[in-house]
């Protein structure tokens, strides 16, 4: 408990509750120019670390601290009691000697110290390598940090040096566990008899992917149909991840532990190995999948009437991109004879869509529109130009699709009363208020409630 920092050793001999003490646990953030802050979770102001006090800590540290008082320039300033959980992780920098001594200068400007090299441990490294160390010993306000060099990683700063650098700074696992490599060594390219018994068998139905054109895997299809009453039937799949990565498994620990996929510009670092991202949990065209299902009904208004959920067995009929179905609804004929059984499938979307885009615009919804760079690389990996990405009705309709399956999910929770994640925003600062007025006041708009926010 005293490791944890849940406990203080005083020095009257005894232990205390580190709040009775007035003290605070947060993670230490460095600054190139040799100050931190002290974040503690909870609260919305950082407090302000001297480079002196930056001494008996390292950029990543968990400490307990005492908040003091404001400095000179108004900042509240924190005292370092105790480093709590020592930043471990390795550090990528570059070597370098001057008068026959080796040191690492980190690449991350927060870590505001040279590191040490001891002759026997630069591992080959010569004068400008990036290199990745390891801290044998931590900097005090006496002694320099030193360390011995784990990995040479080279010298050419092309875009793989670049992404080994970033995998390594920021401790992004890249290498598969032993235990998951076994786990996964058994699995077919293909989906086994036996997983798709008692599925629903929508192999016939024409459920298509539409993805950017440089997708590497593909989690969702969808398929819509006009019903004879009026409305819509609107099903939208999703890869069924949870048959091949069972609860306490080392593929589930893992799959745990990195969270999410990491996508570089030229390449990605998968949650799960390629067999699964890019094969048996993608829904790749002409092949049998696994998925889990949302089926739902539409009014003619726009409004979700009905929905259910089930697993079942489908096939993509096509992995379009939001491009291609664009130029199909702008009556690209080429496309559109290519495409010609999914033609009035992709249609129907794109009516339902402005259906629900209406409807949007009637209950006041937002819509935020905004632009994204896309740099498009050269056979050397090298950016070889940036172009912007043009939104379009095919993006749309697919959000829509998705909003509507993520409605219908969290009223099948709520009915269920079941207990679920679900994101929340705090309510606008009084500053932020003020300034929202500001802006406003320059349109010619005002903005009533006072000062306290509230639900409109």
């Amino acid at each position: 408990m005293e490791r944890d920092g849940q406990l203080v050793f005083t020095r009257r001999q005894c232990y205390a509750l580190p709040e009775r003490l007035d003290l605070l646990k947060g993670t230490v953030i460095g600054h190139r120019d040799g100050y931190g802050f002290l974040r503690v979770e909870g609260r919305k102001d950082d407090l302000y670390l001297s480079s002196e006090q930056m001494k008996t800590c390292i950029h990543g540290d968990q400490v307990l601290a005492q908040p003091l008082g404001a400095d000179r320039k108004g900042r509240r300033e924190a005292r370092i009691v105790r480093v709590l959980v020592p930043k471990t992780s390795q550090i990528v920098g570059r070597y370098f000697t001057d008068a026959g001594v080796g040191f690492v200068v980190p690449d991350d400007s927060r870590l505001s110290f040279d590191i040490l090299i001891p002759p026997e441990e630069i591992m080959g490294a010569r004068m400008g390598y990036v290199v990745v160390v390891e801290l044998t010993q931590r900097p005090t306000r006496r002694t320099k940090a030193v360390g011995k060099i784990v990995e040479v990683l080279g010298d050419n700063m092309g875009t793989g040096m670049a992404v080994d650098m970033a995998l390594r700074t920021h401790e992004i696992p890249y290498v598969w566990p032993p235990a998951v490599e076994k786990q996964v060594s058994g699995l077919k390219e293909q989906v086994p008899e036996e997983a798709k018994a008692g599925r629903v068998d929508l192999r016939s139905l024409p459920l298509v992917t539409i993805d950017g054109e440089d997708a590497r895997d593909f989690d969702d299809a969808v398929y819509c149909e006009k019903k004879r009453g009026g409305g819509w039937r609107l099903w939208v799949a999703i890869a069924d991840v949870s048959y091949y990565v069972r609860p306490g498994t080392p593929l589930d620990a893992e799959a745990r532990s990195r969270g999410t996929s990491v996508y570089f510009p030229s390449q990605v670092v998968p949650m799960l190995p390629e067999v699964l991202s890019n094969g048996l949990c993608s829904l790749n065209p002409q092949v049998d999948r696994l998925c889990m299902v949302c089926e739902m009904t539409i009014s003619s208004k726009g409004r979700l009437t009905g929905y259910k959920f089930y697993e079942a067995v489908m096939s993509s009929h096509a992995r379009l991109t939001y491009t291609k179905v664009w130029h199909m609804l702008q009556g690209d004929q080429e496309l559109r004879e290519h495409y010609a059984p999914l033609v009035k499938h992709i249609e129907e979307l794109h009516n339902l869509y402005k259906v629900l885009e209406s409807a949007r615009e009637e209950r006041g919804g937002i819509s935020f529109e905004s632009e994204e760079a896309k740099f498009i690389f050269n056979a050397e990996r090298r950016i070889e130009r940036i172009e912007q990405t043009q939104r379009n009705d095919a993006h749309k309709l697919i959000e829509e699709c998705m909003i509507l399956a993520n409605i219908s999910a969290a009223r099948f929770v709520e009915k269920a009363q079941e207990p679920a994640l679900f994101r929340i925003h705090d309510k606008p600062t009084t500053e932020a208020i003020t300034s929202f007025r500001t802006v406003l006041a320059e349109l010619g708009l005002e903005l009533p409630g006072g000062q306290q926010a509230g639900a409109a």
